[in-house]
């Protein structure tokens, strides 16, 4: 008799609590729809490549010189077959509408045992992708404190090619040092923001091989912009193309 009169009183509790979650539930889902980022397709794909080569770029257009050098400091920083999704450490995430923003822990080098945010193509720190996408990203969502940066394959590139095309912040024209043939005035310039590619604190095996890996990449987006198969591999020297900017 005691176990029956418990559960006839038991009844409507469960029911209050059933009612109390699914507003509760509502209610989260309402808030959502004003915080969260606009969704972005371009979020969900992203270029990858059969290891031992260097990925394509995810954006179309722009000076091969430029390109070229995008892609040898990705084989630097990232070095990995899918190297859009990439975080420090070699492990990948699948959402790229924001940069995510995970601090793994450094397990080598004179920054052991710091953590470190670096993620994606070009192994952006949170703080570093915040400042320059807010310069060169072409396309934030969002107002104020709640603007947000897709961190799709093609945004990663296009904030990256904006900056380094910016004459005003690395103080020298870096597409025209490139075409001077002037590669290593250009990575001693970039070192200290991308500390693996020769002048910096953190060289690793592939920092060796920039200058052919270099050449490689101009040499196949060269080719690209004269309208050529991808695996076409002219000599670099005597490429005439029409640069963009």
């Amino acid at each position: 008799m005691a176990s029956s009169s418990s559960s006839k009183q038991a009844k409507p509790i469960h029911r209050m609590a059933w009612r109390l979650g699914v507003s509760l539930t509502l209610l989260l889902g309402l808030g959502a729809l004003f915080v969260l980022p606009k969704f972005d397709p371009k979020s969900l794909t992203w270029p990858t490549t059969e290891p031992g080569r260097i990925a394509p770029l995810a954006m179309s257009g722009g000076n091969p010189y430029l390109r070229a050098l995008m892609r040898t400091i990705s084989a630097s920083e990232s070095n990995d077959a899918s190297p859009y999704t990439v975080l420090y450490g070699g492990s990948h995430i699948e959402n790229l509408q924001e940069h995510p923003d995970r601090c793994i822990p450094i397990r080598w080098g004179p920054n052991q045992g710091l953590c470190t945010t670096a993620a994606g193509r070009y192994q952006f720190i949170t703080t570093t992708w915040l400042e320059t996408a807010e310069k060169y990203h072409p396309a934030p969502t969002g107002e104020w404190m709640w603007r947000r940066y897709s961190f799709a394959p093609e945004y990663q590139d296009r904030v990256v090619y904006a900056w380094l095309d910016d004459v005003n912040y690395w103080g020298t024209d870096i597409p025209q040092l490139l075409e001077d043939g002037q590669l290593q005035t250009v990575l001693k310039r970039l070192s200290g923001t991308w500390t693996s590619l020769g002048y910096g604190i953190e060289s690793n095996k592939v920092t060796p091989h920039l200058m052919h890996i270099y050449e490689r990449m101009l040499a196949e987006e060269i080719a690209l912009a004269n309208g050529l198969p991808t695996n076409y591999l002219p000599t670099v020297a005597n490429q005439s193309v029409e640069t963009t900017r």
